[in-house]
């Protein structure tokens, strides 16, 4: 798998996943030298109203800078809150948004795209291992 393919069997844990709740997707992102961060900017004006029209929504925006733990680095850090997964879904599956995810594949060199749960201190402490 590349860099920047999708990992097909996440995608279907994502899919089958029974949680309705807010989910937070986590981007991490690497652009190509020479024009990708250019064509990220046109890939976010042109994304912004999908996320919009299924209730998705930026909820932060960050550069990261001192890295103190690991070895990636990454030009862009985001966290993108939507209503659900099927509410990502739906925006990800839709024809006209696949056309303008052009720009994030001219853009990206790597990247992670994580689907995240909220959860309490008090469900860390409870939390088991896997």
């Amino acid at each position: 798998m590349s860099a920047t393919e999708m990992n097909m069997d996440q995608l279907k844990k994502l899919k089958q996943n029974p949680n309705q709740e807010v989910v937070v997707m986590l981007n991490l992102l690497k652009f190509k030298p020479n024009g990708g961060l250019e064509s990220y900017k046109q890939y976010i004006q042109a994304a912004s109203p999908f996320v919009e029209a299924v209730g998705g929504k930026t909820i932060y925006l960050g550069k990261p800078d001192e890295l103190l733990n690991g070895d990636e680095t990454w030009d862009l850090m985001m966290l993108v809150q939507y209503p659900s997964r099927a509410a990502f879904l739906d925006m990800a599956n839709d024809p006209e948004y696949i056309k303008i995810h052009a720009y994030r594949e001219e853009a990206v060199e790597k990247a992670m795209l994580y689907a995240i749960d909220r959860i309490g201190y008090r469900c860390l402490l409870d939390m088991q291992e896997d």
